[in-house]
C-alpha cells in the first residue's frame, strides 16, 4: 500500500470531515531540463506554515520520498520532495544510480543549482512561510542538503539520514545559515572516511551543528526496502529508524518555534 494512501485515509478518519493531506505532483525546470517534484500539506491547516524540502536517495524520485513528505505534511508542513534527475528519469539499478547520482557528486555547483530551483518552488508557495524552511534528505539527498547548508541557502536546518558528508566546496565561517543535524548508521562503511574531514569542516566554519550515530545500523537504516541483512553494506533498521525519525520531529519544532 502506498504511504499516501495510507496517510490520505488516517487524515480524513481522523478529522472526521474533510481535512486531509493534499498531494500533488509539480513540473517546474532547470537549465531546459523538465523536473517533477511532488508537494504535500495538510488541508485542515490554516495559512502559512514551515516548509521542509525532502531530497530521494541515489535512484531518484520514488514513493519512498513522497511518503516522507505526506509524514511531514501529516505534522502540519508543507512539504515539496524535489526531483534532481529529471521527469521519468529513475535508476533501474546500482549502476544506473552511481551514473545519475555520479554527475552531481562530481560537479557539487550543479547539485546546488538544481537544488535550489526546487527550494524556490517551494519558498514561493503560498501556504509556505519563507522564513521557516528545512531541508532533509536520504543519502544522495543528505549529501545534497549539506550541499545546500554549505552554499548558504536560507534555511532554519537541514537533516542528512544516512548521506555522504564529503565535499570539495566546504563550508566557510560565516555562511552556514542552517543549524545541521546529521544522523548516520555507526556502522555504515559507506561513509564512515567523511566523517573526521565533515567535523573539522563543520568546527572551523563555526556551525552549530551535531553528529548521531546509530550503533548497528548500516547504510540506508531508514530504508524498509535496503532490506535486513546488514553484512551487504546497507539494510533497514527499525529501531534507528523510529528514533531518527523522532529527533526529526523534535529538531524541526525547536527550529521552527
Amino acid at each position: 500500500m502506498r504511504w499516501g494512501i495510507f496517510f490520505l485515509g488516517w487524515m480524513a478518519f481522523q478529522s472526521g470531515a474533510y481535512a486531509a493531506i493534499v498531494a500533488q505532483p509539480i513540473e517546474y525546470q532547470h537549465d531546459g531540463q523538465v523536473l517533477e517534484g511532488y508537494l504535500a500539506y495538510d488541508n485542515a491547516v490554516q495559512g502559512k506554515r514551515p516548509g521542509v524540502i525532502v531530497v530521494h536517495e541515489w535512484k531518484g524520485l520514488n514513493d519512498y520520498a513522497r511518503g516522507r513528505a505526506e509524514q511531514l505534511a501529516a505534522l502540519g508542513y508543507i512539504a515539496f520532495a524535489v526531483d534532481m534527475y529529471g521527469k521519468g528519469i529513475y535508476a533501474e539499478d546500482h549502476q544506473q544510480a552511481a551514473k545519475l547520482s555520479g554527475a552531481y557528486r562530481e560537479d557539487r555547483t550543479l547539485m546546488r543549482a538544481r537544488a535550489r530551483v526546487g527550494y524556490e518552488v517551494l519558498a514561493n508557495h503560498p501556504l509556505t512561510d519563507p522564513g521557516r524552511m528545512a531541508a532533509i534528505g536520504y543519502c544522495f539527498g543528505g549529501t545534497t542538503v549539506l550541499e545546500m547548508a554549505r552554499a548558504g541557502f536560507d534555511l532554519k536546518g537541514v537533516i542528512s539520514f544516512h548521506g555522504g558528508l564529503g565535499t570539495p566546496m566546504p563550508a566557510e565561517p560565516g555562511t552556514l545559515k542552517a543549524k545541521i543535524v546529521v544522523m548516520q548508521g555507526a556502522e555504515d562503511t559507506h561513509t564512515a572516511g567523511d566523517i573526521p574531514d565533515f567535523k573539522n569542516e563543520m568546527r572551523a566554519a563555526g556551525a552549530d551543528w551535531q553528529l548521531i550515530e546509530f550503533g548497528g545500523a548500516v547504510h540506508s537504516f531508514t530504508v524498509p526496502e535496503a532490506g535486513n541483512d546488514p553484512s551487504k553494506g546497507s539494510a533497514y533498521d527499525p529501531a534507528a529508524d523510529r528514533r531518527s525519525w523522532a529527533m526529526l520531529e523534535q529538531f524541526l519544532k525547536e527550529i521552527f518555534a
